[in-house]
């Protein structure tokens, strides 16, 4: 009876003990009593043993008692190895929670990369399908929506805006005109930034220009990062980043090239030291699109190896020597003019140059590129080749029979030589059908705002019993008729960009390129 208790005493002493050591909170003195404890149970132990031998029990008896001990000591053994068993599991059940919590926080953190089609004018569209975070891989544009919704957004020009970013407020990203097809769903939105903040974002106030109906309006920030700025939706319309410091602002800057293209041998180009902001790059694309010259892009890495800061004098050279105009500048972020600065580099004669972006302070190289005739030798090529290939087809054109020239220039040009002469190139009957075929149940209204047909052309077209669509067809020649000569593709698609699908604008480029 005595070894009974005690052996059950001796079974909660080490269950005590075996539960503190895995909660880690056994001192050192539990260890020693642990130990003690084992040790009073042998001597116990052998203390009844003597005594049995001094009682007058038989050696069945002996053998019967002897048989216990070993039953109870593997019972003893067994509820150990269950307790272990039984307690091992929580401990490890607890870190396999804080696994799966820390999981969920690393997977709340992500965001799923999702990559828009692109509309006409600049425009993306996104169809999200359930809630969640989304980043755009062309524009780092994050939405955070509670279930699904479709999303368009463009990126727009601060130099519109630039009256209402007043001092000391300053443009610290691109802005961005975002609609979304039930505005509750979209609950915010985080805007990429041009800054390199590192150790310089201590004194820096982080807010966002809203430009609402009622007016501008500078709205906080709920947080930042050292990519982005986040901000709670309270309404759809022009929003962009904007930052106040006493500190000197540093960007992630870009380098952006174009090459002059004409007849002549000498080499000229356009460089952009621009902060590496959607709207500044889109800005510069659009000056050069619309100059009086003809350019190409010259794809070299633009990123900066290092940071650009405002008010820091910059020096670019060339290897071999080139002439640079202006040789230094001073480098601001022109987001907000309407006119974007550039560096001239004119080359007499066209061959292999360096050209690095010098920090004239630190004299520590900002950027550099290697330009290769390759770099622009392709385009001309292509250019030539597509010159060739136009003589050809006239040349091939006009030794064919007089049936066939009429076909051909039908089908692929829509000339129209009414008076023996070849006019403009206008759309064909089976390009408008390829487009009528397209168009959707808002090709009424289409007519009216954008082709300028009135209601009773419209009366007129339905007049007839036809099948829905011929009367688009119908509209579409209508509206030919009335361009006389300017029924072209080009005046189609001027007319037809912002209100139409991307995908009729695809096939009015895709006529474009065939003239």
């Amino acid at each position: 009876m005595d070894f009974n208790c005690l052996y059950v005493f001796e079974n909660v002493i080490h269950s005590f003990i075996f539960l503190v050591k895995h909660i880690c909170l056994i001192p050192c003195c539990i260890s020693f009593s642990k130990v003690e404890s084992y040790g009073t149970r042998e001597d116990d132990s052998a203390q009844e043993g003597k005594s049995g031998d001094d009682s007058s029990e038989n050696n069945s008896e002996s053998s019967s008692e002897s048989e216990s001990d070993t039953e109870e000591t593997d019972i003893r053994k067994s509820d150990e190895e269950l307790e272990k068993n039984e307690l091992l599991p929580l401990v490890e059940s607890e870190a396999n929670s804080q696994f799966r919590c820390e999981h969920v926080k690393t997977e709340h953190n992500q965001k799923e990369q999702v990559t828009p089609r692109r509309l006409s004018r600049g425009q993306f569209w996104l169809k999200l399908e359930a809630e969640g975070t989304y980043q755009c891989t062309v524009t780092g544009l994050i939405f955070d929506v509670t279930k699904a919704a479709v999303i368009k957004y463009s990126v727009l020009s601060w130099s519109k805006y630039a009256d209402y970013v007043k001092k000391p407020w300053m443009v610290g990203g691109p802005i961005f005109d975002v609609s979304c097809d039930s505005a509750s769903v979209l609950t915010s939105i985080q805007f990429p930034h041009s800054l390199s903040l590192n150790d310089h974002e201590s004194g820096m106030t982080f807010k966002v220009l809203h430009i609402k109906s009622t007016g501008p309006a500078i709205e906080p920030s709920v947080d930042h990062s050292m990519t982005h700025v986040k901000w709670h939706v309270s309404s759809l319309s022009p929003v962009g980043p904007v930052i106040q410091t006493q500190e000197p602002v540093h960007y992630d800057g870009a380098v952006i090239l174009y090459k002059v293209v004409n007849n002549h041998p000498s080499l000229s180009f356009r460089v952009y030291v621009a902060t590496n902001n959607d709207s500044f790059i889109k800005d510069i694309s659009k000056a050069v699109k619309y100059s009086d010259k003809k350019f190409i892009k010259i794809d070299k890495p633009p990123v900066c190896q290092k940071r650009l800061q405002d008010g820091k004098r910059y020096r670019l050279i060339s290897e071999p020597e080139a002439e640079i105009t202006p040789e230094e500048i001073e480098f601001v972020d022109g987001s907000l003019l309407k006119l974007k600065s550039y560096i001239e580099v004119y080359m007499e004669q066209p061959m292999e140059f360096t050209l690095s972006l010098i920090e004239l302070e630190s004299e520590e190289i900002v950027w550099k590129a290697k330009l290769r005739e390759c770099d622009w030798i392709l385009h001309d090529q292509n250019k030539n080749e597509q010159k060739r290939n136009t003589i050809s087809n006239r040349r091939r054109k006009s030794s064919n029979s007089l049936f066939g020239e009429e076909f051909y220039n039908k089908r692929l040009k829509g000339s129209d030589i009414s008076d023996g002469t070849k006019a403009k190139t206008t759309l064909t009957d089976q390009q408008l059908m390829t487009l009528a075929k397209k168009m959707g149940k808002d090709w009424k209204e289409i007519a009216i705002e954008c082709l300028k047909l009135e209601m009773k052309d419209i009366h007129q077209i339905q007049a007839k019993e036809e099948e829905v669509n011929v009367y688009k067809f119908m509209m579409l020649s209508k509206w030919r008729e009335g361009e006389l000569s300017n029924g072209t593709a080009q005046n189609l698609y001027d007319s037809l960009k912002d209100h139409v699908s991307y995908e009729i604008i695809q096939i009015l480029e895709g006529f474009l390129e065939q003239t």
